[in-house]
């Protein structure tokens, strides 16, 4: 009876330490990965271009369902956009095309990005039943600060999209986010749960929370090019298929839809009274768009 405790208890702390050891070193990866891809704009750029070259891998089987698709194209195409934005922006780049890139528009587009993003979750949310963490996602979508006053791209190298989210929202997006994921994918749920927080963390890091959306197109962008090119990979060092709980996905999604509520009730009473500048932005951040 003692050898077989003794037993038990060193699977269950080797499976403990399986999920550490990975998700950490998942974790400290995607903390590098944004680091590098914010300042070597220009070798980013090349590295997204490049991605779109693993499409025949996508098309063995890495890439299943409508859902998968339609999330995959409407992130590495933005990132790659992202890309020729930064360029135009920061290196003054002559010629009809770069200089439209430098108008107001890219912001727009971007905006309409991350709002479809959500909006491409938030249904799929509701086709599962998961419908209090899908009025969270609505909430988000249109609490998303509006462009010009808060989106474009900042002056110095290595010209950061700066996006004034505020950490209220940034904290709900990833709280929303890994709630979907619970639902959606239980496999991919630890892997995921990498990227949301590497997110969120990176720009606690950093001290700039403005760095939240250009975070986030980086770490789940280079998410879906790793599970849609290996596909066993993260089901057999991560798998997290036996953390499903049905209840805790609807107490969770209850959570969310209260906190967000009354977020909300707060983002636009800000805007009500005229203090969302003073609110969502901070510091005197020079934007070149």
């Amino acid at each position: 009876m003692f050898f077989e405790k003794v037993f038990i208890g060193g699977c269950i702390v080797a499976i403990i330490l399986k999920y550490v050891v990975s998700m950490g070193l998942y974790f400290v990866f995607l903390l590098a990965l944004v680091e590098v891809m914010r300042k070597h704009y220009k070798m980013a750029h090349v590295v997204w271009i490049a991605s779109l070259l693993t499409f025949p891998i996508w098309l063995m089987g890495g890439v299943v369902g409508w859902f998968r698709w339609a999330k995959i194209i409407s992130v590495i195409i933005p990132t790659i956009f992202v890309g020729f934005v930064r360029i135009a922006s920061i290196e003054s780049k002559e010629g009809k095309w770069w200089s439209k890139l430098r108008q107001q528009w890219p912001m727009k587009v971007l905006y309409c990005v991350l709002f479809l993003n959500i909006f491409e979750a938030t249904m799929k949310d509701i086709a599962m039943g998961n419908y209090f963490n899908a009025i969270s996602g609505a909430l988000l979508c249109v609490t998303i600060p509006f462009t010009k006053k808060y989106w474009g791209i900042a002056k110095e190298k290595p010209g950061d999209l700066i996006v004034f989210t505020t950490l209220g929202w940034n904290l709900m997006y990833t709280t929303w986010n890994a709630c979907f994921v619970f639902a959606e994918t239980p496999v991919y749920f630890a892997s995921s749960l990498c990227i949301i927080l590497a997110a969120e963390i990176y720009p606690i890091i950093k001290k700039r929370p403005e760095l939240y959306v250009m975070s986030r197109v980086y770490t789940l962008a280079a998410h879906l090019i790793i599970r849609s090119c290996f596909v066993g990979l993260f089901p057999t060092v991560m798998n997290a298929s036996s953390w499903q709980n049905p209840s805790l996905l609807h107490n969770w999604g209850m959570v969310n839809a209260i906190m967000m509520i009354g977020y909300s009730v707060w983002h636009f009473r800000q805007i009500r009274i005229g203090k969302d500048e003073a609110m969502f932005k901070r510091g005197n951040l020079g934007l070149t768009i």
